[in-house]
């Protein structure tokens, strides 16, 4: 805590109420009628939890919320109970901190036609910042335009300060997570602020260093130390530094799988309302100017994922730069940052 307050009942009260009618109207839109299935574990904070509940019965929806015990790590099956009922969602919205993306029963609910919205690890602070205080429509532009952009791209190279030199070729299929929503059938809504393209799992190369945050495992969170990378044709051939990157191989190694040191995704963070690294990864992966990468494919079946932050990063899209060191240059991007309201713009 930073206040001393944050765990109070009366805390942002007022604004997290404001955040939760944004997450029911703007975020996911609920319709009248509609059954909206709310999951949390026990590392989940309940007032966020309850705000969510409460705004989606105020515009209509029948709000359903289910708690379980937290899990040993993200992508894990919840309990059967709670995969059957995601089975009847029109739609998902996930706070559980181990979350259930990627599982079995994600792929399930979505192929069952629910909306998935994940807003895992959330607390009042962070959905106040995250939601409530921003131009959510903005975010929303930022996003497509990013993608459009990169997509376009043949190649996307990533430098940083601290010794990042990474290149990704990227494929045409595009990427469901940041392409516009179907107009029919279930398909996943990520909090605003993040954007990015479909990567060649195969054709990451170079160092990678992590500088802002790993997680999981949660015994890492918030980096003190840079993780270097070196990466070969899209698998993680080495792991260096410090006593957290010894922590992320050990993790990594436990699983005993050659797919939990594969490469995933790579995106982009900008929410306004995310200026540092705080230890809860859905936050941190939102980091105004940062580039988040992903470990572990689901789509090739790895037991688990985790995501790392690089800060201050300079990306290219082919010949044409996007950031210099955490700050975009693209006159595009300048204008929805200014439209932002983003300091420095």
């Amino acid at each position: 805590m930073a206040l001393g307050t944050e765990s109070r009942e009366e805390f942002y009260s007022y604004e997290l109420a404001h955040a939760a009618h944004k997450i029911v109207t703007e975020v996911a839109p609920v319709h009248p009628g509609e059954q909206v299935v709310i999951t949390a574990d026990t590392a989940s904070d309940a007032r966020v939890v309850e705000a969510t509940a409460q705004a989606t019965y105020a515009v209509g929806g029948i709000p359903t919320v289910i708690w379980y015990q937290t899990l040993p790590n993200p992508c894990m099956d919840p309990p059967a109970p709670v995969a059957n009922a995601l089975l009847r969602a029109d739609v998902w919205i996930e706070f559980a901190t181990a979350y259930a993306l990627y599982s079995q029963a994600y792929f399930a609910a979505i192929e069952a036609g629910c909306r998935y919205l994940a807003v895992t690890g959330m607390d009042v602070d962070m959905m106040v910042r995250t939601i409530g205080r921003v131009n959510y429509a903005a975010l929303e532009k930022m996003k497509y335009l990013l993608y459009e952009i990169s997509q376009e791209a043949d190649t996307i190279r990533v430098t940083s300060s601290v010794g990042t030199n990474l290149t990704m070729k990227v494929d045409k299929a595009g990427d469901p997570f940041f392409a516009p929503p179907p107009s029919e059938g279930g398909y996943p809504i990520m909090l605003g602020g993040q954007s990015g393209f479909m990567a060649c799992q195969d054709s990451f190369e170079g160092t990678l260093v992590f500088d802002g945050c790993i997680w999981p495992p949660a015994e890492i969170g918030i980096l003190r130390s840079p993780v270097t990378l070196r990466i070969e044709g899209g698998h993680i051939r080495s792991i260096e530094g410090g006593h957290e990157a010894a922590l992320f191989k050990r993790w990594l190694d436990s699983f005993n799988d050659p797919r939990m040191h594969m490469m995933d995704h790579a995106c982009y963070g900008f929410n306004p309302g995310v200026t540092k690294p705080t230890g809860r990864i859905v936050e941190d992966e939102r980091i105004f100017g940062c580039m988040q990468f992903g470990i572990g494919p689901s789509s090739k079946g790895a037991p688990s994922h985790t995501d790392g932050v690089v800060l201050n990063p300079s990306v290219w899209a082919d010949n044409e730069q996007l950031e210099d060191e955490g700050r975009y240059v693209h006159p595009e991007l300048i204008r929805l940052c200014q439209e932002m309201n983003v300091p420095g713009y």
